[in-house]
């Protein structure tokens, strides 16, 4: 896999990929951090256009991404981020909204778990996922990151 790291608003993400697509979004700190790998090679040239884009995102010049991406996970945590990549910027959605749209009503905490292990944050987007009482809740890259990203769709 290959890597290279950005800077960013929320500090340094790291990108991580290989010639299928975009792999991992590693936040600086948190339980969103990602180390590379002892196999993965750093690649400065790497990923420019998922620089670029995201770039662009946060100045907020762009408020969806067009880029190959390639998560890993079980068929559940995938139908789970694909709902989340249906969620409209500047709009939040409760787990609850995502469990009842991926027809699992009842899969409330198994949908928090696999939102929780998006490996493509941000452009992956389950910063907009909340809980049902509109309370921000768990985001690897820390709350204020949350809110961060919140803000800067909401004024975009």
């Amino acid at each position: 896999m290959r890597y290279r790291y950005m800077t960013s608003p929320l500090g340094k993400l790291l990108l991580a990929g290989d010639d299928s697509g975009l792999k991992r979004i590693g936040f600086p700190s948190g339980k969103g951090r990602v180390e590379p790998g002892e196999d993965w090679q750093l690649d400065k040239d790497c990923f420019a256009d998922v620089e670029r884009q995201l770039g662009e995102y946060f100045a907020g010049r762009r408020r969806s991404f067009d880029l190959v991406l390639c998560p890993c996970g079980t068929d559940f945590q995938l139908s789970v981020l694909d709902a989340l990549l249906d969620i409209p910027c500047g709009e939040t959605r409760s787990y609850g909204d995502i469990a009842r749209g991926i027809g699992k009503p009842r899969a409330v905490r198994a949908v928090g778990a696999a939102n929780g292990r998006n490996p493509l944050p941000i452009v992956i987007p389950c910063h907009r996922v909340i809980g049902a009482d509109g309370s921000l809740t768990g985001f690897g890259g820390g709350l204020a990151a949350k809110t961060f990203l919140l803000e800067l769709e909401a004024g975009a």
